[in-house]
């Protein structure tokens, strides 16, 4: 019998509610079409700006690990297209391919970057690429919104050329310490703030669900080595609350 999938769990799951994978799939993306004028400034405000810098580190590990050539980087579920363009004022010879279900999100990355990135509407679990035609995959905060989570990390895997790299960044298990904190500003601060500023309070606690029901960091360790890739490198955020981690495609 195939493993379990400690990501299955979201497959059929709208933040607190259970869904048929189709729904969720359809729920999911409508709610980023509606959210994606706000996206940014919500994102500044939930996290006092600090997703910023977690970006920032992000950024400099990728370069660190990427592969020369020509091969392309893709922003999967890319959004609104931050972490794209600071990927192409870093590389200006590197095509960057913005990648996201959401035609909202990308139609807010390219009034941002216009020509300067490409753009691909499409799930991550099914992305119209080669494979091996990858040089670098960047995951901010999207492989929870997948469908099939586990699914994308092995498409991740797939269009990945051997050597090259997928650096994730996702929300996590906070430190028991911290987690009581945390918990009073998700569960009661966040979708206040989705209500005041992105006029949809429904979405954001969504979100907020859809973070509790993320797996910790051992059982992503585990859902990347699944997918065939290695864990080369990993880094926690403000107590575990979030968590960068980087995985190596064998050659």
């Amino acid at each position: 019998m195939p493993r379990a999938s400690q990501l299955d769990d979201l497959r059929t799951s709208f933040g607190e509610q259970r869904v048929a994978e189709e729904t969720r799939r359809h729920e999911v993306r409508a709610l980023f079409d509606r959210i994606a004028p706000r996206y940014d400034l919500m994102n500044d405000l939930m996290s006092f700006g600090t997703h910023r810098l977690w970006k920032r580190k992000v950024i400099a590990r990728a370069l660190h690990h990427l592969m020369p050539g020509e091969a392309p980087i893709v922003d999967l579920a890319g959004g609104t297209g931050d972490l794209a363009i600071a990927l192409r004022a870093a590389l200006p010879g590197r095509r960057i391919i913005v990648t996201d279900p959401s035609a909202g999100m990308l139609g807010v990355a390219r009034a941002r970057a216009g020509d300067a990135l490409d753009y691909l509407q499409a799930a991550g679990e099914d992305l119209p690429l080669a494979p091996a035609s990858v040089a670098m995959v960047t995951l901010s905060f999207g492989l929870r919104n997948m469908s099939d989570p586990a699914q994308g990390l092995r498409e991740v895997a797939r269009v990945l050329a051997p050597g090259g790299h997928l650096v994730l960044l996702e929300f996590s298990k906070p430190e028991q310490w911290f987690a009581p904190f945390y918990s009073i500003h998700a569960r009661h601060v966040i979708p206040r703030l989705g209500a005041l500023v992105a006029r949809d309070q429904g979405a954001y606690q969504y979100l907020v669900e859809s973070i509790e029901r993320f797996p910790a960091r051992q059982d992503m360790a585990r859902e990347i080595a699944a997918a065939g890739l290695e864990l080369v490198e990993e880094r926690a955020f403000v107590f575990g609350v979030a968590r960068m981690q980087i995985a190596k495609k064998p050659q």
